[in-house]
């Protein structure tokens, strides 16, 4: 019995040295979750990702795609994995923002349940009309609406999509009623407008060559500036003051990962994100690489959310985010 005591100690002292030698962050492959098919904007994204912090932590980072649902069953997915740094989400106003809005049993709440590592990408939007509409700038659009309230259309990729989102503050803060049309995906709103079923649409750059080849005609960025994609197109703030909307992409965790492996994670993206050939891709595709700290890319979902129940005319609260109000709208001219 007498050595029990020692056989007790040598017990303790193998726990604490095998927690010594825990291995660090990362030891095994990285999931990165795109919760759409593949081939899409997302999904580039998270493949772009996956290559970069692959070299920068020195372990397989690996895409696995979950779509349904606007994006929000891969953000369940991950909101309820492991917090260990190994599942991570790259996401943005579906599943992070608006999504949560529109589907209330969802199973995950993005700030509660998600912790955000860092933005990857900004994305403007370009507001384009049918080549035959009589308008040639915002103010000559405003001009339009106003003179035929509720008659104009404008389509988009579905109800609650950055798309749409912008669309509403445009009616909003140009003080028009143009009459939302929503689709279901950003190709069919896109070949309704090219066949003159529908005036209008807030695009992504993917709609640059349709722009080039005369087929759509583009009046304004929903940039805070002229954006390099296209800088002979001004932004819609130098008609409508305080008008800026961009779309998402951001990197998140699980809640409760540990501190020291999220900020692991957001060096390695902040350097994936500052490589010439990084940036040079995203730019190639209309995107801004944005890298932030994870208090900075908390602040921004919770700002963007509370900006979308607002535009959708939905309680703050059901945001569950900071309070953030839009900017003053001009007064009607």
């Amino acid at each position: 019995m007498r050595r029990l005591p020692w056989m007790l100690l040598l017990l303790c002292l193998s726990c604490f040295s095998a927690a010594g030698r825990a291995a660090p962050f990362p030891d095994k492959t990285i999931t990165i979750v795109v919760p759409y098919p593949p081939g899409g904007g997302v999904d580039f994204v998270g493949r772009v990702l996956a290559t970069g912090l692959s070299a920068r932590l020195g372990q397989p980072v690996i895409v696995e795609n979950r779509a349904g649902a606007g994006g929000t069953i891969g953000a369940a997915y991950v909101a309820h994995a492991a917090p260990d740094g190994y599942t991570l989400l790259v996401g943005g106003t579906g599943p992070l923002s608006v999504g949560p809005l529109l589907f209330k049993n969802l199973s995950y709440a993005p700030l509660k349940d998600l912790a955000p590592v860092s933005l990857v990408v900004l994305i403007p939007q370009i507001l384009v009309v049918r080549p035959s509409l009589p308008v040639k700038d915002v103010a000559g659009l405003i001009a339009l609406a106003r003179a035929k309230p509720g008659t104009l259309t404008m389509g988009s990729g579905g109800t609650g999509t950055g798309q749409h989102l912008a669309g509403a503050m445009l009616n909003s803060q140009a003080h028009v009623d143009i009459q939302h049309i929503p689709y279901k995906g950003t190709s069919l709103a896109i070949n309704d407008l090219l066949g003159g079923h529908i005036d209008m649409m807030f695009a992504d750059p993917s709609a640059v060559p349709m722009i080039k080849s005369g087929q759509l005609r583009a009046l304004g960025l929903t940039t805070p500036q002229r954006s390099p994609i296209m800088p002979d197109v001004p932004a819609i703030g130098e008609t409508v003051p305080g008008y800026a909307m961009q779309s998402f992409y951001a990197l998140t965790a699980p809640a409760g990962t540990p501190a020291a492996v999220m900020d692991k994670l957001n060096g390695a993206l902040a350097a994936v994100l500052a490589e010439p050939d990084v940036r040079q891709k995203f730019a190639a595709e209309g995107m801004t690489a944005s890298p932030t700290t994870p208090q900075a890319a908390r602040d921004y979902i919770a700002d963007h959310t509370a900006h979308a129940a607002q535009l959708l005319g939905m309680a703050p609260s059901t945001a569950q985010s900071r309070t953030a109000s839009l900017p003053p709208a001009p007064a009607p001219k």
